[in-house]
């Protein structure tokens, strides 16, 4: 995220409050708070409140960079947070964790039915280190949910030749069907991204 282009969609107010949350966030790890919650961590869940829901996930992914968070602090925050700060600690994976060690957080975003969690989990740090059964459950979490498939990151190479996906997605358009419901139109997309489809 830009600093510039954000602070553009912010009030002077709203400026000045994020200038002092980026600095108590540098500050993390070189001083040894005696607080219970770090001042910046208290910032991470008032974003919204300060500076706009619009903005929140942005001021966040700045608030996660400026502190240097690693996954301990990453994983705490999640837990802790309510829903939105859940949805910027997922977004903000794939910039502060190079490894699969976040991954827990994406299973249990999974887990949910809260779909900008679901959005949220499959993006880029899905794409680059879910297993192929795990990925699978993934497409087939958003067509329940409704979350497009277009915020699956890497779709069509992950989903390019995968013969055991198609074969979920033909028995779920088949219960589907046989239950009298509709099937998902983005169903179709994907099987078509398989090549599987007949």
């Amino acid at each position: 995220m830009n600093r510039e282009e954000l602070d553009a969609r912010l009030d002077a107010k709203a400026v000045a409050w994020l200038d002092q949350a980026l600095a108590e966030a540098g500050e993390a790890g070189k001083v040894q708070d005696n607080v219970a919650v770090p001042k910046w961590e208290l910032r991470f869940a008032a974003a919204g409140r300060h500076c706009g829901q619009d903005n929140a996930d942005d001021v966040r992914t700045l608030l996660l960079q400026h502190a240097a968070a690693d996954v301990a602090t990453l994983t705490r925050l999640y837990h802790q947070g309510a829903a939105a700060e859940r949805r910027a600690v997922l977004l903000a994976l794939p910039h502060r964790v190079p490894g699969p060690e976040a991954l827990p957080l994406i299973e249990d975003a999974l887990r949910t039915n809260d779909t900008r969690l679901v959005e949220a989990a499959v993006g880029p740090y899905a794409a680059d280190h879910l297993d192929p059964h795990a990925w699978r459950h993934a497409v087939l979490k958003c067509l329940f949910t409704g979350v497009p498939v277009a915020a699956v990151a890497g779709a069509e190479l992950r989903a390019h030749g995968d013969a055991e996906l198609a074969r979920m997605l033909t028995d779920f358009a088949s219960e589907r069907t046989a239950a009298g419901r509709s099937v998902p139109p983005d169903l179709h997309r994907v099987l078509n991204m398989t090549g599987e489809e007949s």
